[in-house]
């Protein structure tokens, strides 16, 4: 760990580090697991390419998560705790938990906790989000629309393709699809639903389980939307088993047809993948796109 930033969390947190280690965390961030003088035990975010807002995006919509949890032992869910945002150098510092298997009731917990969440916002609630938040290294406008296939169309669909020309890696017929996509929008988004409180990047990566068993989310890009938005994520690359999806549906039953919607909302994603990654996903993107178009 740089030595700047060992004297900024030590002053933040009011204790001294006393040992440190790397840690796994995707591939953005520089990770590290500390112990501190006092016994506790963090988990260090750093990024090189980091501004002033990443960090402090970041722990804003943790600490919103966290707000949705149902309160004391009765909580399914652990959200990290943020424990200081560090401005120089950027960092974030969070509780560390100790990794667990996942078992049978694991998945279910996450599966009834993940429901309990996305209902947790007032019935009124808008889609959209007080601030921009971070899909990875893209920065989303979250700013509210008028319903939720507007916003999907303008905060989601829209912008990414348009990130992706601006790459060079959007071909035509992703234009071409997504222009008759967007207008069927309001027809293939599912019936009306109250804006759910999303974690925004659900894959298996960004969900674990701690010692306890108890799942643990984490890496978020947190918003108001559609829940299938994150379960169709949670559907895309594997890693969930359907002991989840079921736990889920007896808390808040999905609408019907839900199964015709999967790739819908995994658009988000993919197209994510498109400006993150290249063209490799464009055929994904492309295969979408022509179940709707």
């Amino acid at each position: 760990m740089d030595a700047a930033l060992a004297r900024a969390i030590e002053s933040a947190l009011g204790a001294s580090i006393v040992r440190h280690a790397g840690a796994h965390g995707g591939s953005i961030n520089t990770c590290t697991v500390a112990s501190l003088s006092d016994g506790r035990r963090i988990f260090v975010k750093t990024r090189a390419d980091a501004d002033a807002e990443t960090f402090a995006i970041e722990a804003d919509g943790l600490e919103w998560l966290r707000r949705g949890l149902t309160s004391g032992v009765g909580s399914l869910l652990l959200v990290p705790e943020v424990m200081a945002v560090i401005q120089s150098p950027h960092a974030l510092v969070l509780s560390a938990f100790e990794p667990g298997a996942r078992t049978r009731e694991s998945d279910e917990a996450l599966g009834r906790g993940l429901a309990q969440l996305h209902a947790s916002l007032p019935a009124d609630a808008s889609h959209g989000y007080v601030r921009a938040t971070d899909l990875a290294t893209i920065r989303l406008d979250n700013t509210p629309t008028n319903d939720w296939s507007s916003f999907y169309a303008e905060r989601r669909l829209l912008p990414l393709l348009s990130r992706a020309e601006k790459r060079g890696i959007a071909t035509t017929r992703m234009r071409r699809g997504m222009e008759r996509v967007i207008a069927r929008l309001p027809e293939l988004v599912g019936p009306p639903e109250r804006a759910a409180r999303l974690h925004g990047d659900l894959w298996s990566g960004n969900a674990s389980v701690d010692a306890s068993g108890r799942p643990v989310i984490f890496d978020h890009a947190v918003f108001a939307g559609h829940r299938e938005i994150d379960l169709a994520m949670m559907q895309l690359f594997g890693g969930f088993s359907s002991r989840v999806f079921a736990a889920y549906d007896e808390v808040w039953p999905r609408a019907d047809g839900r199964e015709r919607r999967v790739l819908l909302y995994q658009l988000l994603p993919l197209l994510a993948h498109v400006v993150l990654f290249g063209e490799s996903y464009v055929r994904n993107v492309e295969a979408a796109l022509a179940q709707y178009a």
